[in-house]
């Protein structure tokens, strides 16, 4: 995989933030040499957060993110405001765009101190550079460019990709249990929801990562699990499933081959597997007068075999005896108010960012909310959670 095809969600995410006309979008058309966001002397041409994926050396492939004003005004312009601070949560360098003849307004500080509460490494960009004739001396934190005339551009390039970012501990989906030599099983069922002609992202990933430890992978569908462990040599160090199909592949692994999903995978890569799973016994507390989020990282044409909308709800409909309220989402939209649900169920999160998904987990254990994730609550249901978990300790030996 070359980096134009690294997902969005391994990336480092860059977002401009400002105010109407800083010239943010021109900013992200000059830094990507392509115009890529419209342009337009009118107040609030951005509405939505616009990205761009792109390969900035050293950092390596990233994301720019264009966002609306911070001055927009009415009622449409506050749920724009709204979007454009909720995308701090999956902001790992941040740049403050600056008019540079206006200087630092009230909402430039604001988002300023949230980026600095939230740990996010940022540059103060002074914008219109060509239009100021006497420049002050700038403190370490910022830069003078001109997006209209190429004036600093590479420069702040080069500081976006020098910028030092909190040290993350190498995170691997599976490879760092595996050893060398080791055949993981993957069992990847197809039915009518699964992408013609491909493997869904999970899926993806987790191969790279055993192929990246010199393991071998053996993928098979569900029903032709027990001839492909037959076919084998000796046991296979793990069987990895889709949650959905856990129940035929649980009777069909020896009980003494350790097994896990891609989904609980995704909680440990992505999220908090400890908060995860203990959330998924706040199922048995629900009433018939609750409500359960159902949450996914990202958007996609929904079909009948759906496992937010269709197979999850029935699923927990025959668990606790009642059809419960369920209210879902997806993509960036993420509500503030956690309040209203008694859990929450999301997704892997494997197109979200680290710490996006870590914000998520957070404001729900703020709001005192239990979350889990699909794989997590799938195999609470089906009686074999504790059995996943104790596959971590099995391979960890």
């Amino acid at each position: 995989m070359n980096m134009n095809q690294t997902p969005s969600g391994e990336r480092i995410h860059i977002g401009l933030f400002g105010k109407r006309n800083a010239g943010k979008s021109s900013l992200m058309n000059a830094i990507t040499h392509q115009n890529l966001a419209v342009v337009s002397e009118i107040s609030g041409t951005t509405t939505d957060p616009v990205n761009k994926a792109m390969e900035l050396l050293p950092l390596g492939p990233v994301v720019f993110t264009d966002t609306p004003g911070l001055d927009d005004v009415g009622e449409l312009g506050a749920l724009r405001i709204r979007k454009a601070y909720q995308a701090l949560n999956r902001t790992d360098i941040a740049l403050l765009v600056l008019d540079g003849k206006a200087g630092l307004s009230a909402e430039d500080q604001a988002i300023l101190e949230r980026i600095k509460a939230k740990a996010i490494p940022y540059l103060i960009v002074y914008n219109k550079a060509d239009t100021v004739a006497d420049r002050s001396d700038l403190p370490a934190d910022s830069i003078w460019v001109s997006a209209k005339t190429g004036e600093h551009i590479e420069e702040l390039k080069e500081r976006i990709a020098a910028m030092d970012r909190p040290p993350e501990t190498e995170r691997r989906i599976i490879g760092d249990l595996l050893h060398p030599g080791d055949t993981a099983v993957l069992v990847v069922p197809i039915d009518s929801a699964a992408p013609k002609g491909r493997l869904i992202l999970p899926q993806q990933q987790t191969i790279r990562d055993i192929l990246d430890t010199n393991a071998t992978a053996v993928i098979c569908k569900e029903t032709e699990l027990k001839k492909t462990l037959a076919n084998l040599n000796q046991p296979p160090r793990v069987v990895i499933t889709d949650s959905q199909a856990f129940a035929h592949v649980a009777a069909d692994t020896p009980d003494d081959v350790p097994l896990t999903s891609f989904s609980i995978l995704m909680a440990r890569y992505k999220g908090d597997l400890e908060t995860l799973v203990d959330g998924a016994a706040a199922l048995e507390t629900v009433q018939e007068n609750d409500t359960i989020l159902i949450s996914e990282g990202c958007t996609h044409h929904r079909q009948c075999e759906d496992i937010g909308t269709v197979k999850l709800p029935h699923w927990i409909e025959q668990h606790i005896g009642f059809k419960p309220h369920i209210e879902t989402t997806s993509g960036t939209e993420f509500p503030d108010d956690l309040s209203p649900y008694k859990m929450i169920i999301h997704c892997g999160g494997c197109t979200l960012p680290k710490r996006e998904m870590s914000y998520r987990i957070a404001c729900a254990r703020d709001a005192g909310v239990p979350i889990t994730n699909y794989g997590v609550v799938i195999a609470y249901m089906q009686g074999i959670l504790d059995r996943c978990m104790r596959a971590f300790a099995a391979l960890s030996a």
